[in-house]
């Protein structure tokens, strides 16, 4: 099944109001969560405290290899290129799938997908066929995304504030092509990806006027990538500093054409805040399910804990959450997946929501499983640490409320 991919040239518009969330899943959705689910439980779980205790920069290729084999690194690319050409909807099923494992490890496959998303969102057949076929190989081919810098923060993902942004990546023309310079930091899968997106200023220029989207192969002279972050959580996928030092890009490169990398990171941010709020989901998914059955098996006070008054509450409220968190998301997804220009208020409502979703059910778990909560060997002291790193990249929750006011006011006269 090929899924509508909207282009950043295309002009047709659909309103919010027409467009119903499907509450029965199509079967491409389906089969994508049976994949995913046997993935995560079959190749992912039986390492997941492996991976979460491993040295910051050590990185499981098997798992990403396997995960290959599943077909999850070409679920995005189109049917004419070889992939599975799905949506927004199966890849945010997808990422919840086996976020209930490992957030870390969904995250690999995550951000190749949205790096991906930027190529497809060119419209541009040429660069389409220049760096999406490569994902079709037997042996794993990551990419990843590069927006954040040191001193630049989230002003580059608030479009008014973009102008204030400092010491931005510069691209310099030169001949046919651009000279790229400036350093971009926690790139997940920097270290491991075949090529990167990778936004940076035209030299002279607002930053607003000037971002501009390139596709850079890693392995360009001047690229240097450098440490890897030693993370609280997210230990399976790799935050990598870039070094861009005078890195020659050919103009045929440009994602989109110069100045329009705030229309794609707008585009890509509306779509990837889908996914981390599936993400999220998964998360919560993943401590409840834990949390549930001790409830089940451990009695207190003679009688199990789930039968108690107190702790009953806690189950239920945990899994009401769940079940908005995962219904939010999907009907944001299905926005993404047939509205445009792409909407902005579901996918950041549906990303607040889960994200703070994650941290409290996973607390709460915590509380209901006390030590055995606490320590690592029962698998949930792990998702606790993972429950807060969602909300820090896509947009933090004071990005997401700026983006959903804006919305709300939207049309309005001040």
């Amino acid at each position: 099944m090929t899924r509508f991919a909207p282009t950043l040239s295309d002009q047709s518009i659909l309103r919010t109001s027409q467009m119903p969330t499907p509450f029965a899943l199509d079967p491409s959705a389906e089969h994508a969560r049976e994949v995913a689910r046997r993935f995560a439980e079959d190749v992912v779980k039986p390492k997941v405290l492996e991976l979460d205790l491993a040295d910051a920069d050590d990185f499981d290729w098997d798992v990403i290899r396997q995960g290959n084999d599943a077909g999850l690194l070409r679920l995005v690319i189109p049917e004419a290129y070889g992939g599975q050409g799905l949506g927004v909807t199966e890849t945010a099923i997808t990422i919840e799938e086996i976020s209930v494992v490992c957030p870390g490890v969904a995250l690999v496959f995550g951000a190749t997908m949205l790096a991906q998303t930027g190529v497809l969102l060119s419209g541009d057949p040429a660069l389409m066929a220049r760096f999406l076929p490569m994902f079709l190989s037997d042996e794993p081919v990551l990419a990843c995304n590069a927006v954040t810098e040191d001193a630049a923060g989230c002003d580059l993902l608030i479009e008014e504030n973009m102008n204030c942004a400092q010491e931005v990546m510069t691209a310099r023309r030169d001949g046919d092509g651009y000279r790229l310079t400036g350093v971009k930091k926690f790139i997940t899968n920097g270290k491991v990806a075949r090529w990167v997106s990778v936004f940076a200023c035209l030299e002279d220029a607002p930053v607003l006027e000037g971002l501009t989207a390139f596709v850079v192969p890693l392995d360009s002279a001047g690229v240097t990538r450098g440490e890897v972050a030693d993370k609280m959580g997210y230990r399976a996928c790799l935050g990598t500093t870039l070094h861009f030092d005078d890195v020659w890009v050919p103009a045929a490169n440009v994602i989109a054409g110069e100045g329009g990398g705030a229309a794609v990171s707008r585009l890509q941010t509306n779509q990837a805040r889908v996914s981390v709020a599936a993400l999220s989901t998964g998360v919560a998914r993943g401590a409840f399910e834990m949390a549930k059955a001790f409830c089940a098996d451990r009695f207190q006070g003679g009688a199990r804990l789930k039968d108690h008054q107190f702790s009953a509450r806690k189950l239920a409220q945990m899994a009401t959450k769940i079940e908005a968190s995962r219904l939010m998301y999907l009907h944001a997804a299905h926005q993404a997946d047939n509205i445009l220009p792409g909407p902005t208020f579901g996918p950041a409502a549906a990303k607040l929501f889960a994200d703070q979703t994650a941290i409290e059910v996973a607390n709460d778990a915590l509380s209901l499983m006390g030590a055995r909560g606490y320590c690592r060997e029962y698998g949930l002291e792990k998702l606790v640490r993972d429950a807060f790193g969602a909300r820090i990249y896509e947009g933090t929750p004071e990005v997401l409320a700026l983006d959903i006011t804006r919305e709300l006011y939207a049309g309005e006269v001040d």
